[in-house]
């Protein structure tokens, strides 16, 4: 009716825009498109119809290809740091060693599982894809309308969709009756879109109809071009079964893996060649070998990782994130830039009247209350009528109509007679709604004030002028006409005729806005403040995307509609997004564009988006995030679903991201720095020690409780600088902690070498569990230190980690002193012993604290974060 009819002034005109992926097909004549599908516009046979169907398929999207549990597993064991602890655990069960395997394999099962499970808890929400489409529909074969499932339409075919119909098939228009189609499946955009026949030679297809969308009111034929994983709504459908490529962190996580086993064997073959020019067994030889390379590796770091992840993931659903890829929580944390729609994340995608004004631009309500009183007589239920009704709830009291003549998308208005009863009975009055200069077209003249004067031309410029400067301030406008008592036509017919609208008086005009979300200006802040820069991506008009992203702070000054940036090359485009943050008109192919230009300049990039023309970037995102209500290819293609559409929930996600991440990295820095310091000692003490500083066994014990002792990383509290901008890996950072820790680490150890040996004169039992004493408190306690870059006590350790380090810690003193020991080569120790391991450990922690600077570096500036925890 009228109110959808204002849809085409009030809006961009027909569809959101659409991928040229599909071929165009809309920019051709019905006559060049059956030409090209060799049929008619009378439908096909029924055997041209089975021919075409052995040709072309069922119309049907095949399912997204879902990796079975063997996959799932091989995927996992082939990462190079399992790959590393099978080896060694299959060396330690080949040379007799059956704990130490048994330790590593527990420790693989164990990672592997928590990371398997918490997967598996991944959204099954492609499955919707499929209870989307209509499963039947009016086909024309052989000459007559009948009903058939979808899945048996071919292109060439010609169907009739109603309101309320699922539309089966990517087509072209053939006829219309006042039809409109909600799109919101395939654009996310809530509005329902006038559709018409006619060709047209742009990326906003007015005659077009996609499958997947809803009929929203009246009635068309069209002619299926395509169908099936050929049609928009199944190309997205088929990227899900693609294979997503690694994520930034799967990327980090094994590039850090291969750097650790390149150390691991260069240090463990160099040993084992020296022990055994030096004449030693090739058994123990070699099992100190396999030790070292098993102490050099962070074996829990898996499990850590799919612990604090999940962690991470619970904290994030409290906060109204659900995550289904558990490695994006990272991939949030690191993000640099935030690609999002308008509609329904800054705007609340709930249209609401901004203003009434008469024909001089003067603030009246009597255009809003006609424009209510003739959608409410007409029976429209638009998002326009339904903002009317809202301001103008009683505009219809009193008042029938004994005769309405429907919206018609030619004429690109409606009208209604109105009759009012009681007291002024007998009054009629034709009031008329729709584009502006569609009513204007039918307009004499004007009413200013109580008075009615001349529509003449310099009128109709200055309101040109002044419906101009609306459209720049984002509003979209319908105009209202009336013209008192009954119509020479209606006198006639009974009934109101197209030619009854004429000779009318413009009113005014409604104004309508969707305005911006209440919190959408505090998100963005959150969003600025935190390092994240946001671009606005939307198939709307750019003046009105603009002016959105004016008002919430976002720079505006610059912008990109989607027909400049078809014309720019890719090396082009990802210049101009560097500085561009607003683009208007976009299709989802120009969207991907963008996201991929950004991701070539080194951003890591999120996505938000909602509808099937979302996936492709929500696939190709670093990290793609959609919203509990947004359609099921939307949030199957995407890594998140946010409970909510606000952008606060997104700067929620990002701060838990970084906060994940920096326990990560915790375990990664204090990890490898240990590691690497002790297990250097060992080799270097190797050489010239008569026998081994640790037996294998006690390596592995040693390696396993301080591993143990960090279990409470993923419930750490985190310095406020790390919440402060993205969080990415940095190996340089990585090894500079390594390289000042670790020698640290080192010298120390070296120390206590000294005193063992030349000052106290231990044995050779003595001597192992002294060092394995000492080893393992430094190890454990400057945890406490190196966690935080900040002095002591400012960001104070959770309970957790408290327990889980000071529990391990006791495990480790307990064992070598008691009667367990033995069972691992350990002996009693004197006191002059544990005074001296006491001592040792408490200058090296004051040594620590005065050179972590130097290796946690300073706080972060530009999103790096390998150094920084």
């Amino acid at each position: 009716m009228a109110g959808q009819g204002s849809q085409d002034e009030a809006s961009p005109v027909g569809s959101a825009p659409v991928d040229a992926g599909t071929a165009a097909f809309w920019t051709e004549a019905p006559d060049a498109l059956c030409r090209r599908l060799t049929c008619g516009t009378t439908g096909l046979s029924s055997a041209e119809a089975a021919e075409r169907l052995d040709r072309f398929g069922p119309n049907l999207d095949k399912p997204p290809s879902r990796s079975g549990p063997i996959r799932a597993l091989l995927r996992r064991l082939l990462e190079p740091l399992i790959l590393m602890l099978l080896v060694a655990a299959g060396v330690s069960a080949a040379t007799g060693d059956a704990a130490s395997a048994a330790i590593i394999i527990l420790v693989i099962v164990a990672s592997i599982g928590l990371d398997t499970v918490q997967e598996a808890r991944a959204s099954k929400a492609a499955a919707a894809l499929r209870e989307q489409v209509a499963l039947t529909a009016e086909v024309c074969r052989d000459g007559v309308f009948c009903t058939l499932p979808t899945d048996r339409i071919v292109p060439g075919d010609v169907f009739r969709v109603r309101t309320g119909d699922i539309i089966p098939a990517d087509a072209v228009i053939l006829s219309s009756d006042g039809f409109a189609a909600n799109e919101a499946a395939l654009t996310g955009e809530p509005y329902a879109v006038e559709k018409r026949p006619g060709a047209v030679s742009s990326t906003v297809a007015t005659n077009a109809l996609f499958r997947g969308a809803v009929a929203q009111s009246g009635e068309a034929v069209a002619l299926a071009v395509a169908t099936g994983r050929s049609t928009l709504f199944g190309a997205a459908a088929a990227l899900l079964a693609e294979d997503s490529a690694l994520s930034p962190f799967q990327r980090d996580l094994r590039a850090l893996g291969f750097v650790i086993a390149r150390a691991a064997g260069v240090l463990s073959v160099a040993v084992l060649a020296v022990n055994l020019v030096l004449g030693r067994p090739l058994l123990e030889s070699l099992m100190f070998a396999v030790a070292l390379a098993v102490g050099l590796t962070p074996e829990l770091l898996p499990m850590i990782t799919t612990v604090t992840l999940s962690r991470g993931a619970v904290r994030m659903a409290q906060r109204k994130v659900i995550v289904k890829r558990l490695t994006a929580i990272h991939d949030l944390g690191a993000m640099t830039v935030l690609c999002t729609d308008k509609t329904g994340t800054l705007t609340s995608a709930e249209i609401v009247l901004a203003g009434s004004e008469d024909a001089s631009g003067q603030a009246t309500h009597r255009p809003a209350e006609l424009a209510a009183l003739c959608a409410e007589l007409a029976g429209d239920r638009s998002w326009m009528d339904t903002a009317l009704a809202a301001a103008a709830p009683d505009a219809a009291d009193g008042w029938s109509a004994p005769s309405r003549l429907g919206f018609g998308y030619e004429r690109r208005r409606g009208s209604v007679l109105a009759e009012r009863a009681g007291d002024g009975a007998g009054e009629r009055l034709l009031v008329c709604k729709g584009a502006p200069e569609a009513v204007m077209d039918v307009c004499t003249s004007r009413r200013i004030g109580d008075a009615i004067v001349e529509l003449d031309a310099e009128a109709r410029a200055a309101i040109a002028t002044q419906l101009k400067r609306h459209a720049e301030q984002g509003l979209r406008a319908i105009a209202i006409a009336t013209r008192a008592g009954t119509p020479d036509g209606m006198a006639r017919t009974g009934s109101l005729e197209p030619e009854d609208e004429s000779g009318l008086v413009l009113e005014g005009f409604c104004l309508f806005e969707d305005p911006p979300k209440p919190t959408a200006a505090h998100a963005l802040a959150r969003l600025r403040g935190a390092g994240v820069r946001v671009k606005v991506l939307s198939g709307d008009d750019p003046t009105v995307v603009a002016r959105v992203a004016g008002e919430l702070g976002i720079d505006a000054a610059d912008m990109l509609s989607g027909a400049e940036v078809a014309h720019l090359s890719d090396d082009a485009l990802r210049v101009r997004v560097r500085s561009v943050n607003v683009f208007g008109r976009m299709t989802p192919n120009q969207k991907v564009r963008v996201v991929r230009a950004l991701m070539a300049d080194g951003e890591t990039v999120g996505f938000l988006g909602d509808g099937v023309n979302d996936a492709p970037g929500l696939k190709l995102a670093d990290v793609g995030l959609s919203v509990d209500g947004a359609t099921g290819v939307a949030r199957a293609a995407a890594d998140m679903i946010l409970l909510a559409p606000d952008l606060d929930v997104v700067a929620d996600g990002v701060e838990e991201g970084r906060r994940t991440f920096a326990n990560i990295l915790k375990y990664v820095r204090m990890g490898a720095s240990s590691n690497f310091g002790n297990m250097l000692s060992m080799a270097a003490a190797s050489l010239f020690l008569p026998f081994l500083p640790l037996l294998a066994t006690q390596i592995l014990l040693n390696n396993l409780l301080y591993d143990l002792s960090e279990v409470g990383i993923p419930f750490d509290a985190v310095d406020e600088a790390d919440l402060a901008t993205p969080q990415q890996w940095d190996m340089k950072g990585l090894v500079r902690f390594a390289a000042v820790m670790g020698p640290l680490s080192s010298l120390f150890d070296f120390l206590t070498f000294a005193v063992l040996l030349l000052v106290l004169g231990a044995g050779v039992e003595a001597f192992r569990t002294a060092w394995f004493l000492e080893s393992i408190a430094t190890q454990v306690l400057v945890v406490f230190l190196i966690r935080t870059r900040l002095p002591l006590g400012e960001t104070p350790p959770d309970r957790t980690l408290i327990i889980s380090a000071l529990g391990a810690l006791t495990v480790a003193f307990v064992v070598p002193l008691s009667g367990i020991g033995g069972w691992f080569g350990f002996v009693p120790l004197p006191a002059t012993t544990l005074a001296a391991v006491a001592g040792i450990t408490l200058v090296y922690l004051a040594c620590a604290q005065r050179v972590k600077r130097y290796a946690v570096g300073v706080a972060p500036t530009h999103g790096r974060a390998g150094g920084v925890g």
